[in-house]
């Protein structure tokens, strides 16, 4: 399903903006850029760039005391995704009951030659790249269109990163791969360097965002993309609650292993020392909140060490730990919401069963 929506037309312009006077501006718009080594057969090897390097134990301790400190208990969604929660959530997007990321591949396959004839020549930037398995499909199609694609990938871990910059070298010869270690709140600085610009925050990653983290996403979203620049989002709609919550709780106990594994991580790397037999994985779906809810449920009382701080904290039997939320969306809802922040819908796509959906957004012009 295919709606299109009126949005501000694109205006030639270069890529090289800010202010006259600011000698840091001057010098990057004149200096060159480097030249890349290229491959047999044309290929481009990959680059690599650093925002910022993986979170230090004692940052990994503060984080964790301020969440298990709190009412109701909380752990940061990012620290679920150590390398082998990275492996967990890709075997988690292949699971039967596990719908978005097949849904959102489909839709991208059917639309990837639509949108590069919407956006034309632009650099594409993912935010939260992971393995890149969906990109194929944008890839393929702005290759072909413009013979030349330049993709800048951004990811908090370095291997999925080179795993998936070998794999599209590979496939794509005429793709330009950079590759960015960072968070993707680190990377809005990347915008103006790369405009005119096609920002991808697929997988439905605004939903883990909860409303006050979402305004100030959007916020520098539209602070850092230039007029004209394009964001393609891809949201998990609102549907059967069913549905959604065997998406969360798999048949394999994929989900729940996910789960555990950040107190895994937290044994490892904090000698917390918890029983993670009697730590479960919980699903649900508020509907008020529109949003799946996954908690880690203590089924015994546990003292919970965390040694770089030399504290320990008690979590009683039957208590609660929220690890990740993921917020479903409804589309008119979210165009009119996008709005405020200066995007205007350029087309939706969704599946037939309108469960996914991918938004082409725009920074509009400035008045």
């Amino acid at each position: 399903m295919v709606w299109h929506y009126d949005g501000p037309s694109r205006r030639g312009r270069s890529s090289c903006r800010g202010r006259p006077s600011n000698p840091r501006w001057l010098a990057r718009c004149l200096i060159p850029r480097t030249l890349v080594p290229s491959r047999p057969g044309g290929a481009t090897a990959p680059q690599i760039e650093r925002l910022s390097s993986a979170p230090s134990r004692l940052e990994f301790a503060r984080d964790v005391a301020a969440g298990l400190s709190d009412v109701p208990r909380w752990l940061p969604s990012r620290f679920l995704y150590d390398a082998r929660g990275s492996a967990l959530f890709e075997e988690i997007c292949r699971l039967p009951e596990y719908y978005p990321t097949r849904t959102e591949s489909a839709i991208l396959a059917a639309h990837a030659e639509a949108l590069a004839e919407i956006t034309g020549p632009v650099t594409l930037v993912e935010l939260g790249s992971g393995s890149a398995v969906k990109t194929h499909h944008l890839l393929r199609a702005y290759g072909a269109a413009l013979h030349r694609v330049h993709y800048v990938s951004i990811d908090v871990s370095e291997a999925a990163l080179a795993d998936a910059a070998e794999r599209i070298v590979t496939q794509h010869p005429a793709v330009r791969v950079t590759s960015v270690v960072g968070r993707y709140e680190e990377a809005f600085q990347l915008f103006g360097r790369y405009s005119p610009c096609l920002v991808l925050f697929l997988g439905s990653t605004i939903g883990n965002l909860n409303h006050a983290e979402s305004m100030v996403f959007w916020d520098r979203v539209a602070e850092h993309l230039a007029p004209g620049d394009f964001f393609l989002l891809g949201v998990d709609l609102v549907k059967d609650p069913q549905v959604l919550e065997r998406a969360y709780n798999d048949a394999a106990g994929v989900s729940a292993e996910f789960t555990r594994n950040v107190f895994r991580r937290m044994n490892r790397e904090l000698d917390a020392g918890l029983d993670l037999d009697a730590i479960e994985h919980v699903a649900r779906y508020n509907a008020a909140w529109q949003r799946i809810e996954i908690s880690a449920r203590f089924r015994n009382g546990q003292a919970v060490r965390i040694a770089p701080l030399e504290t320990t904290i008690d979590i009683g039997a039957g208590e609660m730990v929220m690890t990740e939320i993921s917020r479903k969306f409804e589309v008119r809802r979210l165009v009119n919401y996008v709005a405020c922040f200066g995007l205007a819908a350029r087309a939706i796509y969704t599946d037939p069963r309108r469960w996914f959906g991918v938004l082409l957004l725009q920074r509009k012009e400035e008045s």
